[in-house]
């Protein structure tokens, strides 16, 4: 029994010790903990390297010259403009309508076409109307017939009264026949004045000088007199007006033009406001201010020769209300603004007779603009200044001018005056 006991004692492993078994858990901890370690300082140097190069970089290109567009500051003329949002009206439109019933026998109109006073347009049958004329005409004769004989016999009994050969109520009584048959005479005339009207409105003619709309009506259809239904529709368009709205505000600018010249030059340009239309003349202002709106109404006209406006089109006008004369000009290309001021870079010579010029920011005043150049206060007329690369520019910055017509020069916009 102590021999199986001593067997199995010997065949057991022997126990580690407490201390071994805490170190065998913590080396991988230690391992992890170091490539961490590593990972950190490689990625500190990376970024430091970076930065460096970066850095070096910068101070390599602070010293290389920007290379930009110029613009020259111009003395010129400028005009000063009301603008406003328009509509193109006809001086005249004609809505033709039937005066007499009847059915329609021809169209003479083509759709669109220009036509003159006179022209015809619509006919209407016109049978029943020279009937009428006819049996007008016929009862004006025949009463005219009985005028005639009753002063005849006036005649006579003005004889045989004078004489006592017949009482005077008998010739009283022919003088009233006389004077009835008389009356009788300037009814028929008036009817038959009248049929003539109706049998002329049955031939209907263009009233004015225009273009015809879209046909509204065939031939072979009734038509009543006065009916809702126009039978054409006329609009002139040469000349033709434009009608507008500008804000009380601005009659302190209109009002002394006016007096000083009537006929105020107005430019149209289409709905964007961004190509020219025609030009035209102030007309004339309507006698009071609209008190929903503060706007008073205005009219122009346009000859429109080339009949480039069309009526209901809506249209930019640009009023112009005064000449400004030999002020200093600048292309809206070169301003810059910030929340203080306006200010542009100012191109200086080389001192040093190198080939690399710098730049200057100055201060300068704006004032009314046509879109694509300005009026400044601050600079003389000739100084040049620098029109783009804004961004890589800085006082006292080292530039190259970019050759004429090379990327990056700048174009005129739209006129949008003020």
């Amino acid at each position: 029994m102590d021999e199986n006991k001593m067997t199995t004692t010997e065949k057991s492993p022997p126990t580690p010790p407490p201390s071994s078994r805490t170190h065998a858990r913590r080396w991988p901890w230690i391992v992890l903990i170091i490539i961490l370690v590593l990972v950190l300082f490689v990625g500190i140097a990376l970024i430091t390297h970076r930065h460096s190069e970066a850095s070096a970089s910068g101070k390599m290109g602070a010293g290389q010259a920007v290379m930009v567009s110029t613009a020259m500051a111009q003395t010129g003329d400028m005009g000063v403009y009301v603008n406003a949002l328009g509509i193109v009206t006809p001086v005249y439109t004609v809505s033709l309508e039937a005066r007499v019933a009847g059915q329609i026998t021809k169209v003479f109109y083509q759709e669109g076409q220009h036509v003159k006073i006179g022209d015809p347009l619509v006919e209407i049958d016109p049978a029943p109307y020279q009937a009428a004329v006819l049996q007008a005409q016929g009862q004006l004769e025949h009463d005219a017939a009985l005028l005639k004989d009753a002063k005849l016999d006036l005649e006579r009994y003005s004889e045989a009264y004078q004489s006592n050969a017949i009482p005077k109520q008998q010739y009283d009584t022919q003088v009233a026949t006389v004077e009835q048959d008389e009356g009788t005479v300037k009814v028929d005339q008036g009817n038959l004045d009248n049929a003539k009207i109706n049998l002329a409105y049955s031939h209907i003619t263009s009233p004015i000088d225009g273009r015809v709309g879209l046909r509204l009506i065939d031939p072979g259809n009734i038509v009543q007199a006065n009916g809702t239904t126009p039978l054409a529709v006329i609009t002139q368009l040469q000349p033709i007006t434009v009608i507008f709205n500008v804000a009380e505000d601005d009659l302190e600018k209109i009002i002394p033009a006016v007096h000083k010249q009537k006929d105020l030059t107005m430019e149209i340009y289409d709905r964007e406001d961004q190509n020219k239309i025609t030009t035209g003349k102030l007309e004339t202002l309507d006698n009071e201010i609209n008190t929903s709106t503060g706007t008073l109404k205005l009219r122009g006209v346009c000859s429109n020769e080339d009949e480039s406006l069309f009526p209901s089109q809506f249209v930019n006008v640009h009023l112009l209300v005064n000449t400004l004369h030999d002020i200093t000009l600048l292309p809206n290309s070169a301003i810059q603004r910030n929340s203080d001021s306006a200010y542009v870079y100012l191109v200086k010579s080389p001192e040093d007779g190198g080939t690399n010029q710098t730049v200057q920011i100055q201060t300068i005043t704006t004032g009314v603009t046509d879109g694509t150049n300005s009026v400044v206060e601050g600079i003389d007329s000739g100084a040049v200044m620098a029109s783009d690369n804004f961004s890589r520019l800085t006082d006292s910055a080292k530039i190259t001018v970019r050759p004429a017509g090379g990327q990056g020069q700048r174009t005129g916009h739209k006129k949008d005056s003020q």
